[in-house]
């Protein structure tokens, strides 16, 4: 299982978390974006906007350079990919899980027809009444 330093897995989720952030970081996956074209969906301010992308980017899933008076940002796929595999252990797990419950009920349902398969066709007429 991949292990992820504690603070830097929170920071990932929390950062995740947020319907606003999530769609910035979907947007950046066409490429470079300004703070103000990663505002420009939303109503909201480019103080505001700000506080996404800081959180962003103190989970590591984003990258911002000063050119002159533009801040450009940029995805970092790193921190995606490490929390991508962390979950995938848990989805390992579940799959896991869910495969041994599906055997055990495919077994319970060939047990019940073995066993309704062995009644006689007058006994299967009284079960009826």
């Amino acid at each position: 299982m991949v292990e992820l330093e504690a603070p830097q897995i929170d920071a990932v989720f929390h950062a995740l978390g947020d319907a606003t952030r999530r769609h910035m970081l979907r947007d950046l996956t066409g490429g470079e974006r300004t703070v103000s074209q990663l505002a420009e969906p939303f109503a909201m301010s480019l103080a505001a906007a700000s506080k996404h992308i800081k959180a962003l980017e103190n989970a590591g899933l984003i990258r911002r350079e000063v050119r002159g008076r533009t801040h450009l940002c940029r995805l970092e796929p790193g921190p995606l990919a490490s929390a991508h595999q962390w979950l995938g252990f848990y989805e390992r797990f579940w799959t896991n899980r869910l495969d041994v419950l599906e055997r055990l009920l495919r077994e319970e349902d060939a047990r019940k027809a073995r066993h309704d398969s062995r009644k006689s066709p007058a006994s299967r007429e009284g079960d009826d009444q």
